[in-house]
């Protein structure tokens, strides 16, 4: 997972495959964010990922009553799924 705020990325440390994953960056991480939070219909970006096994991008978002949900984007930025996130994952 990577956290995102205030315009830096910062990696956290978790599962198993975090060394290989890469936050979104420069112009992509605009499109992304803006993206997802339009397909969750608000929330704050917790977290992003480059080249997600799900998709060209995927996007963290926690919703105002604090649930999480993983969204999956193509390569235009596209929606493909959204997925409750789990700490019991």
């Amino acid at each position: 997972m990577v956290v995102v705020g205030g315009g830096a990325a910062i990696a956290v440390a978790g599962g198993d495959d975090d060394a290989t994953e890469r936050p979104i960056t420069g112009a992509a991480l605009e499109r992304a964010k803006a993206a997802a939070l339009d397909h969750t219909g608000g929330g704050k970006v917790t977290g992003t990922e480059a080249g997600d096994e799900e998709g060209a991008y995927e996007v963290e978002v926690t919703r105002a009553d604090g649930s999480q949900v993983d969204v999956h984007l193509d390569r235009s930025f596209h929606p493909l799924s959204s997925t409750p996130d789990s700490e019991d994952d």
